[in-house]
């Protein structure tokens, strides 16, 4: 009988141990709520709990990746567009991520939907595509704010992708074509406004010296004829024509 009362004895304390005995890791904490009565976090490492008196939630620590799914948005100038986005967050207080809010992971994707839609909804699509480091300031700013009381803190989000209707990519193409070409105008432009002036300072260069117009005709006159063999040219002085120019001036 001795024998079997301790074999017994000691299956009973094997049982305690094993229901007793917790081991939380670095990145977790333990809260244990005592008859329903929260006394605190505790980890990591070895703690023991009181069976049956005692209930143990664990809590993650480490940072979180939660992917947003894609939400139709409208725009402020009424465009219809599909934005998803990633959210990167970590408890910084188990207790009141356990006590404040039923599931905090539900709670913070729902809240990170709700936020995107009510963000991209109050800016134009031009700003969205534009400026996105703002938009992504402007929703880690509220969902921090948000969740603060959860004992959550929300350390970045992004703006992954953003889908367009196939007739406002369509028009976006147009406008960066366009956009394109003005360009190309303008360089166009440019170009020939600094070759008149280059040309203009050359003439008042050339004016006291006529015969170096002569020269730069000739060398004009050769360049012509190396390019296009079968062309003859013939090339006549202008000094011939200043009777005629004069007689033309008297009349």
């Amino acid at each position: 009988m001795a024998q079997t009362f301790i074999a017994i004895l000691i299956i009973l304390l094997i049982m305690f141990l094993a229901a007793a005995i917790r081991i939380i890791n670095e990145y977790e904490r333990a809260v244990i709520f005592r008859l329903g009565r929260i006394i605190g976090a505790k980890g990591p490492g070895l703690i023991i709990l009181i069976p049956v008196v005692d209930r143990m939630v664990r809590v993650d620590l480490r940072t979180i990746t939660m992917d947003v799914p894609p939400q139709d948005v409208i725009t402020r100038d009424n465009v219809s567009i599909k934005v998803n986005a990633v959210i990167y967050f970590r408890v910084v207080d188990a207790n009141m991520a356990v006590i404040n809010v039923e599931n905090y992971l539900y709670a913070t994707s729902q809240l990170a939907q709700t936020t995107l839609r009510s963000a991209c909804g109050e800016v134009e699509l031009d700003e969205i595509l534009s400026e996105r480091e703002k938009i992504n300031v402007n929703l880690q700013e509220v969902l921090d704010r948000s969740t603060d009381a959860w004992g959550i803190k929300v350390s970045h989000v992004e703006v992954k992708q953003i889908d367009l209707p196939e007739e406002m990519k369509r028009a976006i193409a147009k406008q960066a074509e366009a956009e394109r070409e003005r360009r190309a105008k303008v360089i166009n432009a440019e170009g020939e406004f600094q070759a008149a002036v280059k040309l203009v300072e050359a003439a008042k260069l050339m004016e006291p010296y006529p015969m170096s117009l002569q020269l730069r005709y000739l060398q004009t006159l050769n360049q012509i004829s190396a390019e296009n063999n079968s062309t003859t040219l013939f090339p006549i002085p202008i000094d011939l024509f200043k009777p005629f120019m004069k007689l033309a001036e008297k009349s």
